[in-house]
């Protein structure tokens, strides 16, 4: 068992930042000037806080990122902004799967296919000041915020280790502009170009009335082949051999096509009052996944994906935003409102995990199953804030939340001709129905205080108390053997009463503290304790019956302590139903300075995370269907620090580092749920403190260079490469249970920019030594297996793309 020797560390840690500033800044009182540099480090201003502030003087760990320069380098996901941000990972898993974000080592959950609206993860996402689950392409924004730590008294539930913010550009009413965009590019392994077109216009209808537009459509032709595709399920041989006209082979099977739209309205009839209604709308068409079978039982290329059938899913995703701000005179008055609609329809393959239960499924000599999941889900958030705006050294903010989530959704399992086969009444074969539907609201009120003790010195309070009631309902059938059943449809799913058993209500509160000293004006410190927190919930499904010898209590869900088995041991360790809430606070110490003459900044921070009653996911003893339980804590420490140099008038330089250890803090009996080969036998293996959480990398490092040319013709040409690292990432807990190691990686891009007034053009290449490198995994190697003939396919990993080589250009028309 590893021992804890964290504070040892801290003090080091902490005198070393220090000191290091402390040399940093030295230079800069001998040289304190009131002219700046040429070379001086351009500062975004961001409002994280609630309040304008540059970068360098917001008191609080936060990284931004400009939405041109993302434009410029085509970024186009969440994956790609944040592989140079400190102490943050986006797991890429292909557009097919959601790509978790883990910052800080805070995630316990086995590495897994997630969908497409991550609501449990430990990050919230805003879209504005509309929390957004879903993972939108960056199209037309201002810039991107990233907080690190634990933010939930002004962010509330989700901020368990941080918070990211879309920050959408909003209508202009100085000027019309028109700009156009596009991207071509051709991906090694795919056989077709991909593309990337859109526009902009901003139109001012008057001095205080503007409409912004905006339209991209991205298309992506893929790279993943799937030679093991049934030409008939539940007719053809899937276990043939590779070749057989038992296949019908398919390439490129994890394109995705997308179209993202924003229509902006700006009404300023006044200086004191400013509105913005915007929407937001995503349709998303995913042909499969990004994943790779070359792992698993079957011989396979590295971009080739072993499963039986193909795995498409349609995602649609709208939001319909009213943002107000009024000037009080001594306040500033914010209002926020958003509806937010979401749905999901798609299908998986479903054959290996029958196979792996055991119930002799593929005694049918061509047994295939799939799902066809459905879901809805419906979101109505407001909140309401004042922040002061008078010159005194008190200044606060006070608000209050309000959000409701309605969520409703199916999975209906099909094994085409086994009830033929077996014996049932089933034409359909209908093998599975679970179907439920949640309703969530949420209230908070929050408020911070600070006051500035001298010029130099100030101190923040604040804190947040919430409140939350989840109603949930759930059932679960299995029409092979009732012949009558019917599925019902979503409107009649959500049409069904709540179950008063599975409800949950809870409340509690949030505290943070914050102090900052500013030495000179290029040099300030502050340390923060700061708490998150992230709400419980269902798990669906039925409860089970007593343990009976004499009969299987098939598929539901234990009570904590209630018998499943015979022998002395087999009595549930969690409760298998629901899940309640888990918390953070978080311990900071960081240091930002300049110094060369303001053309460095170089920013460090230090921390300790305490996580309680951690939420991770796990499966039910019987029949292995995923549920979420609380675990009974872990911890995280750290260090993370940048620097952004302009070392020449014509070159930058950019680096970040991080270094994460976050392990479980107390033993955790029966923690890992993992089979015992020979068969799929369940086994439950215990966790201990001092195991490291799965799912981000122990250390990561990232540097960029960037050299400007100016040309004749007042044109530029910059030159820019970037390469980022990160060490390797356990898929389980304390890599038990068959986990599976994914090996560190790097990666790095260049590219050439031709820029004018009007013509940004860019040659790039990402991933220019096309490194082959594992992002994620599904399953585990113990599950490679073949049953009767049948073979096990569900270890497999996501894949990073291979080299891509593409052209993008910007065309901004005259303004008017």
């Amino acid at each position: 068992m590893k021992k804890n020797n964290f504070k040892p560390n801290l003090i080091a840690q902490a005198l070393t930042l220090t000191l290091l500033s402390t040399a940093i800044a030295v230079p800069t009182f001998a040289q304190e000037s009131s002219e700046k540099s040429t070379k001086d480090i351009e500062l975004i201003t961001v409002t994280a806080t609630r309040r304008e502030g540059s970068i360098q003087d917001v008191p609080i760990n936060i990284a931004a990122l400009d939405g041109s320069q993302l434009e410029r380098q085509g970024v186009g996901d969440i994956s790609e902004a944040l592989r140079f941000i400190p102490g943050i990972v986006a797991l890429d898993q292909g557009g097919r799967n959601g790509n978790p974000l883990i910052v800080r080592g805070i995630n316990a959950d086995p590495l897994g296919q997630g969908d497409g609206n991550d609501q449990g993860g430990t990050v919230a996402t805003y879209l504005g000041e509309i929390p957004l689950a879903v993972d939108m392409r960056i199209t037309d924004v201002e810039r991107i915020e990233v907080l690190l730590g634990p933010q939930g008294t002004l962010y509330g539930a989700g901020t368990l280790s941080g918070a990211i913010r879309y920050i959408p550009n909003k209508p202009e009413f100085d000027a019309g502009s028109f700009d156009i965009r596009g991207d071509l590019f051709s991906t090694n392994e795919s056989d077709d170009f991909g593309n990337d077109l859109g526009f902009t216009v901003n139109v001012p209808l008057s001095d205080t009335f503007a409409f912004r537009a905006s339209l991209d459509s991205y298309d992506d032709p893929g790279f993943i082949d799937q030679p093991f595709v049934v030409r008939q399920i539940g007719v053809s041989e899937p276990d043939a051999t590779r070749g057989s006209d038992q296949f019908d082979p398919a390439e490129d099977v994890n394109g995705q096509e997308s179209l993202t739209g924003k229509l902006a309205l700006r009404w300023q009839p006044m200086e004191e009052l400013d509105a913005t209604l915007t929407y937001y709308w995503q349709e998303e068409e995913n042909e499969g996944r990004t994943i790779s079978s070359h792992r698993g039982e079957l011989a396979t290329g590295k971009y080739e994906n072993a499963q039986r059938l193909r795995e498409p899913n349609d995602e649609s995703t709208s939001l319909l935003a009213l943002e107000i701000t009024v000037d009080l005179g001594f306040a500033e008055l914010t209002s926020a409102t958003g509806i937010t609609s979401y749905e999901e329809r798609g299908q998986r393959d479903q054959t290996d995990l029958l196979i792996s239960l055991e119930y002799s499924y593929e005694t049918f000599p061509t047994f295939t199953a799939f799902t066809d999941e459905n879901e809805r889900e419906e979101t109505f958030n407001q909140e309401v804030r004042l922040v002061s705006t008078s010159d005194s050294n008190l200044n606060w903010i006070v608000g209050g939340f309000y959000n409701k989530l309605e969520n409703v959704s199916y999975s209906a399992e099909f094994t085409p001709g086994y009830a033929a086969f077996a014996g049932f009444d089933r034409p359909d074969d209908l093998e599975y129905f679970s179907a439920g539907s949640t309703k969530i609201v949420e209230q908070a009120i929050f408020g911070e205080v600070g006051y500035e003790i001298t010029d130099k010195w100030q101190v923040t309070i604040g804190g947040r108390f919430y409140k939350y009631d989840i109603k949930d309902q759930s059932t679960v059938d299995f029409p092979l053997f009732d012949s009558g059943f019917v599925a019902a449809s979503l409107d009649e799913i959500e049409s069904r009463d709540f179950d008063p058993d599975l409800e949950q209500k809870d409340d509690g509160s949030l505290f943070k503290f914050n102090t900052s000293y500013v030495f000179n004006e290029d040099l300030n410190a502050y340390f923060t304790i700061s708490e998150g927190f992230r709400i419980g919930g269902g798990n669906g499904g039925g409860e089970c019956d007593e343990y009976d010898p004499n009969a299987a209590q098939g598929n539901c869900n234990l009570a904590p302590g209630q018998q499943f088995g015979p022998g002395p041991d087999d009595f549930a360790e969690f409760d298998e139903r629901s899940y309640g809430p888990d918390t953070t606070r978080n311990h900071e110490l960081g240091v930002k300075s300049r110094w060369l003459d303001g053309s460095l900044t170089l920013n460090g921070a230090i921390y300790y995370i305490k996580w309680e009653d951690n939420q991770l996911s796990s499966a039910t003893v019987n029949a292995s269907i995923p549920i979420t339980i609380n675990a009974n804590g872990a911890e995280s420490k750290g260090l993370e620090a940048t620097f952004n140099w302009n070392a020449t008038d014509n070159l930058n330089l950019r680096g970040s580092f991080s270094q994460t250890t976050s392990e479980l803090s107390k033993d955790v009996p029966s923690l890992i749920r993992t089979i015992a080969p020979p068969g799929f036998g369940a086994d439950f293996i215990d966790g201990s403190a001092g195991d490291r959480l799965p799912g981000s990398p122990e250390n990561q490092v990232s540097l960029s260079a960037t050299y400007y040319q100016s040309l004749s013709n007042d044109a530029e040409l910059t030159y820019s490469g970037d390469f980022a690292w990160q060490s390797d990432i356990l898929s389980r807990t304390g890599g038990l249970g068959g986990s599976y190691t994914l090996p560190s990686f790097g990666v790095a891009n260049a590219r050439i920019t031709y820029l004018t007034d009007d013509w940004t053009v860019t040659a790039y290449v990402n991933n220019v030594f096309d490194k082959f490198a594992e992002t994620g995994v599904q399953s585990t190697p113990l599950i490679n297996q073949t049953v009767d003939g049948a073979t096990v396919r569900s270890f497999v990993t996501n894949v990073l793309r291979p080299r891509t080589i593409g052209l993008r250009f910007t065309y901004s028309f005259e303004e008017w």
